[in-house]
């Protein structure tokens, strides 16, 4: 009986060990899909912006 409430000890704190884990990685997922939809909002409005481009002296229209 004692072998057994140690197994069982056991798997239960590998359990908790593991839903730390999955927690800690849901958390880096959440973040790393906001750090993608900004991106590409940025990127989306970088393409919309690409007719509107101002050019100074220094820079060559595209025409040459």
């Amino acid at each position: 009986m004692q072998e057994i409430e140690e197994k069982l000890a056991h798997l239960i704190r590998t359990v908790e060990d593991l839903s730390d884990v999955v927690a800690a990685q849901q958390k880096d997922i959440d973040v790393l899909n906001r750090r993608v939809e900004m991106l590409m909002r940025r990127e989306a409005e970088r393409e919309a912006d690409a007719g509107s481009h101002i050019y100074t002296g220094q820079e060559r229209p595209p025409h040459y």
